[in-house]
Formats: structure tokens, sequence, C-alpha cells
């Protein structure tokens, strides 16, 4: 597919378990990716974003996955008619007992689904195995997968193994034999055989799960290049603490640091995220260990990657040039939250949160920082390709970074309302440079409904005499007004109702913008209120909402038609078609 930045696109990002689809198993899957494919393409959007799609853990966050290579089962089409091993009776029988219209209603219900669609793939691996030992077709196919992919699904299907047999993904809780891969083949060594075939039997289901993630997932890709549409996944810098990775390839990341993110005012959900920053829990990497190794681990990460999407951005691309980081585990948030620095350090040996490998404080610091960070990412460029990489280069920005993705050929972000002139006022997304992305929200932000009604809630508040809200209100209606402005639409900033003229002027602003790719939640497009996550939130509300309607139902909705056509409009007058 030819990403060339000379021809500008536009595009339309949606979390895959936000997607419904008749039939579904109360997630959307890659059946319901096609569908959405072939809406977009017929709405002139070139572009569809989704959030990382490897395997989750107990929390189910897309940025906290067990591997950083091994794919999602639960996204997966679980019916006959994409498991070519279950048969309809199997399916039938298995469905006994289970409410799949509750199931579908609502939110992701992830516990139940997770058990269901694992039980099918249970079924379908079953009944695969006699194929197997007959050598067919299908087996030689999964045999060469396996062999393409063994780099990292030994050490994941074990892993996996594990997660199962411990009933958590947590290894530090495991028995110590089990806490490595290494321990645990040297244990398995001594276990009599039937243990050791029962292991075998366990690691080949798993991998028997990847081989038909990767299969719909080459078929998704395929049918997007058909389409003309191309897939833009998502890489999270770090990987979780409790994964695959870390299981067994220990010596490349350092357990004794959190990576995260420093405080940031925008972000004022939870008391611990405004006063300390963001603690992901991720480790950080031990470049100089990868680096002895030409960067292996993470060649090999991208190149799976590269098997799913045409493209992807790398969320948090800083932390290839420096990365916030606490000397404790997100667990022991509560115990730091009151505490001053002082305090804190008296508890971690002098250790604070803050960038490593060095803050950014002198120009020397600043230096190597870019140099290193460069280093870094032309790895990854050496695998991913030419114009097939995004950095969302949101946060602090060290005034380095930008002008270095830019010398390298990768795209940065802009958000509007971030984007300001020495005056306050909005840059003009005219003035924006070619190589980049330009969007309201990622997935950690408020719908622009959402962000518009709580400014007019104050404005009213205030203007029916709330006296304590004069300084809300004045910076309510100034973010208003400059917003108003990056539109054109002439419209003076007032309590006023979020209407399609000003969603319709928001989204036109972003496409006539020089950006090579313009994008927005699909919520946006629909100017509906849904959320897919808040940051230093933990609730089950994150990461499981979905759309209020399958997608084939779309256009057979008269007024959600009228607005889409009007977008489709929108999008080729300006060229992005």
């Amino acid at each position: 597919m030819n990403l060339n930045p000379e021809k500008k696109i536009a595009g339309v990002f949606v979390p895959l378990f936000a997607l419904r689809r008749e039939g579904d198993l109360g997630i959307g899957d890659t059946a319901a990716l096609l569908e959405f494919i072939d809406w977009a393409a017929d709405h002139a959007f070139r572009i569809v974003q989704i959030l990382p799609v490897n395997e989750t853990g107990a929390d189910n966050s897309p940025y906290n996955a067990v591997s950083s290579t091994a794919l999602d089962p639960v996204l997966l089409q679980t019916d006959p008619g994409a498991l070519k091993d279950l048969d309809e009776e199997a399916f039938a029988l298995t469905l006994e007992g289970v409410d799949a219209a509750k199931m579908q209603k609502g939110d992701v219900r992830y516990a139940e689904v997770k058990v269901l669609k694992r039980r099918l793939l249970r079924l379908a691996f079953e009944s695969f195995q006699p194929k197997r030992a007959r050598g067919t077709g299908r087996a030689k196919k999964f045999d060469a997968f396996c062999g393409e992919h063994g780099a990292w699904l030994e050490d994941y299907t074990l892993f996996r193994v594990l997660m199962e047999k411990h009933a958590t993904e947590q290894w530090d809780l495991w028995p110590e034999e089990h806490r490595t891969a290494a321990a645990t083949r040297a244990w398995l060594k001594k276990q009599p055989v039937a243990v050791r075939r029962g292991f075998r039997k366990e690691m080949d289901f798993c991998a028997y799960i990847q081989w038909i993630a990767f299969s719909q997932w080459g078929s998704v890709k395929k049918h997007a290049d058909k389409r003309g549409v191309a897939l833009m996944g998502d890489v999270p810098i770090g990987v979780s603490y409790y994964s695959s990775d870390v299981f067994s390839r220990g010596e490349i990341f350092d357990l004794t640091w959190s990576g995260g993110a420093p405080p940031e005012r925008i972000f004022k959900s939870d008391p611990f995220t405004e006063k300390w920053g963001q603690n992901w829990g991720v480790p950080l990497y031990r470049w100089d260990v990868l680096k002895e190794h030409n960067y292996d681990w993470w060649r090999q990460r991208v190149k799976t990657v590269r098997e799913v999407f045409h493209l992807f951005r790398i969320d948090h691309v800083l932390g290839f040039y420096r990365i916030f980081s606490f000397p404790w585990r997100p667990q022991e948030n509560a115990e730091f939250l009151p505490l001053s620095p002082q305090e804190a350090a008296a508890r971690t040996g002098g250790r604070l949160p803050g960038f490593l490998p060095r803050e950014d404080s002198t120009w020397e610091n600043r230096e190597a920082n870019r140099v290193g960070g460069e280093e870094l990412l032309r790895m990854v460029l050496e695998e991913v390709g030419e114009h097939r990489l995004v950095g969302e280069d949101l946060g602090v920005v060290p005034e380095y970074v930008r002008p270095s993705l830019a010398s390298l050929g990768i795209a940065g972000f802009k958000i509007p309302q971030w984007e300001t002139a020495w005056d306050g006022r909005l840059l003009p997304g005219g003035s924006y440079n070619r190589l980049s992305l330009v969007t309201y929200a990622t997935h950690d932000h408020e719908p622009l409904r959402v962000l518009w009604e709580k400014w007019t809630d104050v404005l009213c508040r205030h203007a029916k005499g709330d006296a304590s809200l004069e300084q809300e209100a004045a910076a309510a209606r100034d973010a208003m007004q400059k917003l108003l402005d990056f539109t054109s639409l002439g419209i003076q900033a007032d309590a006023l109702p979020f209407n399609d003229e000003i969603r319709e002027g928001l989204l036109e602003a972003l496409f006539r913008s020089n950006s090579w790719i313009a994008v927005s939640m699909l919520t946006d497009y629909f100017g509906t209120s849904e959320r897919f996550n808040v940051p230093g939130a933990v609730a089950d509300s994150n990461w499981s909402t979905r759309m209020g309607t399958c997608t084939d139902a779309w256009e057979k909705d008269a007024a959600l038609s009228k607005k889409m056509k009007r977008i489709t409009a929108m999008i080729r007058a300006s060229g992005r078609d």
C-alpha cells in the first residue's frame, strides 16, 4: 500500500472491542472489523486506527498485555464459519445455557467472553488434533507457522500454560521453579513423561490459538488492502511486568524501575496522577544488553506487528529518548501518595521519580538523549519501512524531540488545542508540517461532545449566579473560543449546545489542515459521548465501552447516515479521499 505523505488522507479511530456485529459474542472481533473496514472505505476514510491487539491480562488493558507479540484470542471470530475445526453441533452445544443476547448488550463482560471463546477454541483444537496426526495440509500450515514464529512462540506458550495452571499472570506469585522460562524448562526435564506430554499438548493448544489469530488478522489485512484502507495499529513503548517477555527475557529488563509519565494538569481524575504522575508499572529496558543482541527483541516485535498492520503508532515515543520512571511499583502508589519528596526518598534509598537515563537538565544531557533516541528509532525504521511509523509525541515534550522525529521521517501528533502561538492563540492547521497526524483526542481523552458540554455546564452555572466559578468560567470560555477560532466558523463562545454546525466545523478544520493524516474518534464523527479510557482510573468501564448499534445498522439510521454523507463530502472536498 502506498503511504506517501504527499497524499493527504483521513482516518477514523475506534477500539476493536467497541464495535458490534450481528451474532458477535459480546465483543468486537475480526469479523466486526471486516464490516467496519467496508464502512470506512465507503465513506472515503483511508486509515482505520485501532488500539493494541495483543493478549491482555486480568485488567483487560491493551496497554498491559501479557505478550508483546501474541494476539488476543478474545478478539477472534469463534463461530464455525471462521474456525474450520469447529463444527456446528459443538458450537451449538457450547452456547447452550449461555445468554448470548445478554452478552451482546451493554459493555464488554470480559470474564464471560474470555471463558466462552477459550472453550470454543479448545473444541476446535481437539478436533484439529487427529488432522495433525495424519499430517494434513492444515497440519503442515500449522507446523510452518510454529517454525516461522518459534523465536517467541515457545516462550509465550510456556508462560501461557503456567498462567492457566496458577490462575494468574503474576509470575512472582508462582512457585520458584516456574518464575522464569529457564527454571521452568529445568523443572520440566525432571518430571514424568506424562507431565511433560501434558505441558506439550497445552503449549500446542496455545500455539494453535495464535495460528488461528494470525490467520484471521492476515485475512483482515488483505481485505483492507483490497478496499484501499490502511490498518493502523498501536505499539506501547513498554511491556507488562507480568508478561511472557519478562518471564523469558528477564536480562533485557530493569525491574527496579517502573516507567510512566510525569504529572500533567490535564488529567485530574486521580490524586496520585496529579501529584506524582502516571505509574504504568512497565519495566525499563536494559538498552545496553539489547544492543549486544542487535536489538533482536524489538526487531522481532516490529516484524510481528507488520504481519497485522500497514502502519502503526508508537504510544509514548518520547520513551525512546528518556522515560519518566518510578522507583516503586504501582501497587505501592497509595503508600507514597501522602508523602513529601523527602519522605519518599527516605523509603527508596534516595531515589525519586524522574527521567531516565538522564534528565533534560543540561545541554549535554539533552543531546545525549536525542542521539540515543535516534539510534533506537533508526533500528525500528529498519524493520518497519518508510512512512509506516507514527510517534505519539504528546505530554512533556523536550524541544529536541519533534525536530528529531522529523529528521527521521517519523510523523508526530498535532492536537490543535495544544498547538499554540506565542500569544496563546491556536496555530492554524495550515501551518502544521505535512509529516504529522492531527486529531482532537486520543483514546485517553474525552470525546468532543463531552468536552464541550463540560464547558457549557460551567458557563451556565456561572451565568446563573455561581460566583465561585468566575475563574473556571473564564478558562472554559477562553478554551471554547480558541477552538471556535480554529474552525473559522465566526461564532462567539457562549453556553452553546454541541450541535451539527459546531461538530462539522471542528472536523472540517482538521481536514483542511496541512497534516498528512487527519483522524477523529468514531464518537466525534457521530457526535456521541462514549469514552474508552480514563487515565489513572481503575474501573470496569475502562476498555469495555461499546458502540450502541451494529455497523450494518448505521446506514439504516437516517439521521446518522445523513451525518456521515456530509463527512464524506467534506473529506472529498479537502482532497483526502
